[in-house]
């Protein structure tokens, strides 16, 4: 452990004055600032707690530990912290533990720090403007879903090595010549593997492994032995066999991460929800397709009315990679209400709403946040799923794609669609389409004025006929 002075001022009679503009503001007297490195942790407490307020510590175990017991006998509650790299983990942790409230915050939110710039300044600078509650604290699931959040991460992590993996095969397999991609549908599914392995044990006639394929291929027999007449040279057999030794190797592994992420989900501590009054009939999907292979094997249906208290899966696009962001991000309702108080709030977390900069009463910008959220991105591909579908989530994503282009279109859709999510854990109602795109009375005189408009265009007169309720 190290003792910092804080910096010196030329003026003898101005002794122990920190550089940086002091801030007089006090809304959290006992707060502390850390500046997060590598191998040293610099900490700044309050001046009036003891004359060398300022200490750096080592990033090791020990270290943390100190850090923690020195907070702790000068009354320290809360602290604030720059999200360094991955650094500040084991510390956020080990202060939380501790009973610390900590406080994550933005490295963009802290940098305008007036004066030279070093370690011990920020971690100054830092404390000053928590205490003064200038600080916003970012989102951290709780403890109990950490867990779930590190695996699921390395779960998507194993599966783009996966695809890496069959990219790099469809490669070889086309310097080979053999266009299995071609005659089936992809080269990880039944068929193709079972071909495929034929291969690298010496097989090496058409029709042979032609007769390998599943009974479910729609592909011609004809055209599949003149995709498997290939070039069979050593070194592409070679990196064919070791590629495919990987992609088995990393699917071993995400078989036996699911295991884990199955057993963290189930227990998960959720309370017992009773049955409420249910206002009308819950809307399912017509033709709900077969699951993902890449997705977790849970039934997410009903992990979805355990964490949640509400089927989400009824939303038309919401499927197993949504839920499981949902669960793995954020956690249960709980978890969920607790952070997020408003609709609002949660979407503009997830980046999928406007962020209005106006000045003068003048709009200078009016675009959603470029930010890294996995629930977000989930929620997007959810979003690109609604193509084709005749629901009225379909239809509202063509509009959205036909009036703001398809990025943006698939930004509002997905903007959409985490608002019902917001909405159905809130509210504990099951999903009804009718109510979910219930159009106000602003939005039905905009209809009838572009119909009119478009009737006067044609030369055609609209006449409004009797509603039946009251003829």
């Amino acid at each position: 452990m190290t003792i910092n002075k804080p910096p010196q001022s030329k003026n003898k009679r101005r002794k122990n004055k920190p550089s940086i503009h002091k801030i007089n503001t006090e809304a959290k007297p006992h707060s502390a600032g850390i500046d997060i490195g590598a191998e040293i942790i610099v900490v700044a407490i309050p001046s009036d707690r003891e004359e060398n307020y300022v200490r750096t510590f080592s990033s090791f175990t020990s270290g943390l530990h100190q850090l923690r017991d020195w907070l702790l006998s000068h009354r320290i509650t809360t602290v604030a912290m720059e999200s360094t790299s991955n650094y500040w983990i084991n510390c956020y942790d080990i202060l939380e533990v501790a009973g610390i409230e900590c406080y994550l915050v933005n490295a963009r939110h802290v940098k305008g720090v007036p004066g030279k710039k070093t370690d011990v300044c920020d971690a100054q600078w830092l404390q000053q403007l928590h205490a003064a509650g200038l600080l916003k604290k970012s989102f951290r699931p709780a403890q109990e879903i950490l867990p779930l959040r590190y695996l699921n991460r390395h779960r998507h992590s194993l599966k783009q090595e996966a695809a890496d993996t069959l990219r790099r095969m469809q490669k070889v397999l086309t310097e080979m010549n053999l266009q299995i991609h071609h005659v089936f549908s992809d080269i990880d599914g039944v068929s193709a593997q079972a071909i495929i392995k034929a291969i690298l044990a010496g097989e090496r006639d058409a029709k042979t492994l032609a007769a390998l394929r599943n009974g479910r291929c729609q592909s011609s027999e004809t055209k599949i032995l003149a995709a498997l007449q290939g070039i069979y040279s050593r070194e592409y057999l070679f990196v064919l066999g070791q590629l495919q030794s990987r992609w088995e190797d990393t699917r071993k592994q995400i078989a036996e991460l699911d295991e884990q992420l199955k057993s963290i989900i189930k227990n998960i501590n959720t309370p017992q929800r009773s049955e409420k009054p249910k206002t009308g009939k819950a809307t399912k999907k017509p033709n709900r397709k077969q699951q993902n292979k890449n997705a977790l094997p849970i039934e997410f249906s009903k992990e979805s009315l355990r964490c949640y208290g509400v089927d989400l899966t009824d939303i038309e696009g919401v499927g197993g990679g949504v839920i499981t962001a949902l669960i793995s991000e954020i956690g249960t309702r709980e978890h969920l209400l607790e952070s997020f108080k408003t609709a609002d709030g949660f979407c503009a977390w997830l980046g999928l709403c406007p962020c209005n900069a106006i000045s003068g009463g003048r709009v200078i910008r009016s675009q959603t946040r470029k930010i890294k959220n996995r629930l977000s991105e989930a929620m997007r591909l959810a979003a690109f799923g609604l193509e084709k579908s005749k629901s009225k989530m379909g239809e509202y994503c063509r509009r959205m794609k036909g009036r703001l282009g398809k990025a943006s279109g698939l930004t509002a859709t997905a903007h959409k669609i985490a608002r019902i999510i917001y909405s159905l854990i809130a509210s504990g109602q099951p999903y009804e389409e009718e109510l979910a795109f219930k159009t106000n009375l602003n939005t039905e005189k905009k209809q009838q004025k572009l119909l009119i408009k478009l009737a006067q265009k044609l030369g055609y007169q609209l006449t409004p006929t009797l509603d039946p309720a009251t003829s």
